[in-house]
């Protein structure tokens, strides 16, 4: 293996880590700016747990993100509620935070979007 090889496979390693630290740093805004705890941008099935009461959902609905295939469908509809809770339309959720969530949260969270409250109050 020379240089350029292990360069290769170093590369994919750094950018991941860097969507990685830019996604925690944008959860952390988003849910700061929704009266959440912005630490819990960093703790595994919790930080869903939390989205969920960003977007107005009940928590017990957790249990649905673990369910093959229905776990899509929560995300859709739950990226769509955090989109209607920062007064952003429907596509947004779905282009923005479903699609493209490396764009979209960090829109949310350093953009001028404000928390308008729950979507599903």
């Amino acid at each position: 293996m020379n240089q350029t090889d292990a360069s290769i496979g170093v590369f994919p390693i750094i950018i991941g880590l860097l969507i990685a630290v830019l996604m925690i740093a944008a959860m952390w805004k988003v849910f700061t700016k929704a009266g959440q705890p912005g630490w819990a941008a960093i703790i595994p099935i919790y930080n869903i747990y939390v989205l969920l009461k960003v977007a107005g959902r009940p928590g017990w609905w957790l249990v649905l993100f673990l369910i093959p295939f229905v776990n899509i469908i929560m995300t859709v509809i739950v990226s769509l509620d955090v989109a209607k809770a920062f007064g952003k339309s429907g596509v947004f959720g779905i282009v923005g935070l479903w699609l493209f969530g490396f764009v979209g949260y960090p829109i949310l969270g350093f953009g001028d979007a404000r928390y308008q409250g729950p979507a599903r109050a």
